[in-house]
């Protein structure tokens, strides 16, 4: 916005006389404003539109043990199994608790094809439970394939 506070070619002594008012617009600002606005929609309408792409990290490092331990697994259609027997999420806490008195974390085994509420459901009920949920992977070999076990 660009304007004199000069005399326009008038008088010397008449500095302010019948300067008319200034009532242009300036609409640089907000071009620049919708121009910045448009940007970041553009570039985020895809992710909107989409979703976000997750690709879940491979593990190699595999640990084997002869104890014992508490395993929740959750099948295809939604059966849940603690080591084996069939288990009720409203009592899983519980009985971890009976079961394995000495441990504090507990390990989710879940098929790739599970209903992710019956797996949500699952760990908040071991949340409630104040046990620690480890989610169980399977590890590849150097080749990039799963291995069978």
């Amino acid at each position: 916005m660009a304007f004199s506070t000069g005399n326009g070619g008038q008088l010397p002594g008449r500095r302010f006389h019948n300067l008319g008012t200034l009532s242009e617009i300036n609409i640089v600002p907000l071009v620049d404003v919708v121009l910045v606005l448009l940007i970041i929609f553009m570039l985020t309408a895809h992710v909107m539109e989409f979703g976000l792409e997750v690709d879940v990290p491979k593990v190699r490092q595999v640990r084997d043990t002869a104890e014992e331990l508490p395993v929740v697994t959750v099948t295809r259609e939604g059966e849940l199994y603690l080591n084996d027997k069939p288990a009720n999420v409203n009592t899983l806490g519980q009985d971890v608790r009976q079961r394995f008195r000495n441990h504090q974390s507990v390990y989710v085994r879940a098929d790739k094809g599970a209903i992710w509420d019956v797996v949500a459901q699952v760990i908040s009920a071991l949340g409630e439970a104040r046990l620690e949920v480890k989610v169980v992977t399977q590890p590849e070999d150097e080749s990039g394939r799963r291995r069978r076990r």
